[in-house]
């Protein structure tokens, strides 16, 4: 079942990917030859907006269903470890001291405040802190992370600054270059590897912390990939295309009935379901017709989350009753 999912999926990319190369405000005509702007535009704004699409879904997809399997929580989101905040700060202070003007130092910023949440994480959570006082130490992280970001709006040096803060706390890939795919990708990939490794031990944990524990599962490892996986692959994302949410509460739910609901079964196809949400969300706010310009990424995804969100909690409540 597993695999014809993953083929599924890939098959589903595969037809995805040049359709949103084609789709915009100027459609490209695959049927004539790519030459002049049409090709600057194929390759230097479509190719690598595409490319960062499916490198963030996908490390948000399968944070999400990691995340989802180490705290036994169909409701857990990555932000609930305080990393994206803490990378959302970083980026804001590079914009409050206006470094972000050096292409290069806004996701420097950005990944130094996840390096920074991440390391806060470990040391309030402890070396042996169970999941329950885990969870409680990355929303501690993720409320402090978002008063801080909040104080450096209200006091921004400047109106621009703001303005600018403001927009990329938006979310999207608008005016992305080859660049941000060289940032994203390998740090992305390296937390997709740990966060694989961990698999093992999130469907130990399905048992109980203790019943984990007696199949060999360390707690330490456990927690320490964790962190590191989720850590590089939703600060690497937020260091690129700002705060995009709800992918990783989303995917794993679409993704997990139709698996055997092992978490690290559902692991891969998140991280695929991921690319492909992230891509055909990222087009259709190509293509979306708006005065003003073109609809943010996370604005649209949350138009989309907030309803599923609603959702899901109301089949919960019936489930209880």
């Amino acid at each position: 079942m597993n695999r014809r999912l993953i083929l599924a999926l890939s098959l589903a990319l595969a037809f995805a990917v040049p359709i949103s190369l084609l789709a915009g405000r100027v459609w490209i005509d695959p049927f004539s030859p790519v030459t002049g702007n049409a090709a600057l535009i194929l390759m230097e704004l479509r190719l690598p907006r595409a490319v960062l699409a499916l490198v963030v879904g996908a490390g948000l997809g399968i944070s999400g269903a990691a995340m989802q399997g180490y705290l036994r929580n169909p409701l857990a989101d990555p932000g609930l470890f305080g990393i994206a905040p803490g990378a959302a700060l970083g980026a804001v202070l590079s914009f409050w001291t206006g470094y972000a003007a050096s292409v290069w130092l806004l996701p420097v910023f950005a990944l130094a405040g996840a390096a920074g949440a991440m390391a806060l994480l470990a040391l309030v959570a402890g070396r042996q802190a169970g999941v329950a006082l885990f969870a409680m130490a990355g929303l501690m992280i993720s409320s402090l992370a978002g008063a801080l970001t909040s104080l450096a709006i209200s006091l921004s040096p400047t109106p621009f600054a703001m303005s600018e803060i403001v927009t990329w706390l938006m979310g999207a890939l608008t005016d992305r270059s080859w660049r941000e795919v060289l940032i994203a990708a390998p740090l992305t990939a390296a937390g997709m590897a740990l966060l694989l490794t961990a698999g093992r031990g999130l469907d130990a944990l399905t048992l109980g912390e203790a019943a984990a524990r007696s199949l060999g599962v360390e707690p330490r490892r456990q927690q320490a990939l964790m962190i590191a996986g989720v850590g590089l692959t939703v600060g690497a994302g937020v260091a690129v295309a700002g705060i995009i949410g709800f992918v990783g509460l989303i995917v794993p739910h679409l993704v997990r009935p139709l698996t055997d609901r092992r978490p690290s079964s559902v692991l891969v196809p998140s991280a695929l379901a991921g690319a492909l949400l992230l891509l055909v969300a990222d087009a259709g706010c190509r293509i979306l017709p708006l005065a003003g310009g073109e609809l943010r990424l996370g604005i649209a995804l949350s138009l989309l989350g907030a309803p599923f969100f609603l959702g899901l909690l109301l089949r919960m409540r019936r489930g209880l009753a």
